[in-house]
C-alpha cells in the first residue's frame, strides 16, 4: 500500500526530511521525501497500512522545530520502491 502526503507549514530548514527518512526506515517503509519549491514537503511511503498510518500521524506533527499547519494525503494500492530516500 502507498501513502502520498504533502506537509505544509514551517517544514523546510528544520531537518524534516532527515527525520522523516529515519522514521520511515524505523517503520520498515520504502519511498522518498523531498522539499517542494512552494515551501512544503512531499513524502511517498509504501508498506503495511498500519505502519503507513503511524507514519502519517508522525508527519502531522513533524520533528522539533517544525510547525505543521496542514497535511493533504491519499492512500493507494501502488508499490514500486525498494528503499527510502531523500530526493534533492
Amino acid at each position: 500500500m502507498r501513502l502520498h502526503i504533502r506537509i505544509f507549514g514551517t517544514v523546510q530548514g528544520v531537518f524534516f526530511r532527515a527525520n522523516t527518512r529515519d522514521v520511515a526506515i524505523r517503520l520498515g517503509l520504502t519511498g522518498y521525501v523531498r522539499n517542494i519549491p512552494d515551501g512544503s514537503v512531499e513524502a511517498v511511503a509504501e508498506g503495511p497500512k498500519d505502519k503507513l498510518e503511524e507514519f502519517l500521524e508522525w508527519c502531522k506533527k513533524g520533528p522539533a522545530g517544525a510547525t505543521v499547519e496542514k497535511t493533504d494525503f491519499e492512500f493507494s494500492e501502488e508499490k514500486e520502491f525498494e528503499d527510502f530516500k531523500i530526493l534533492y
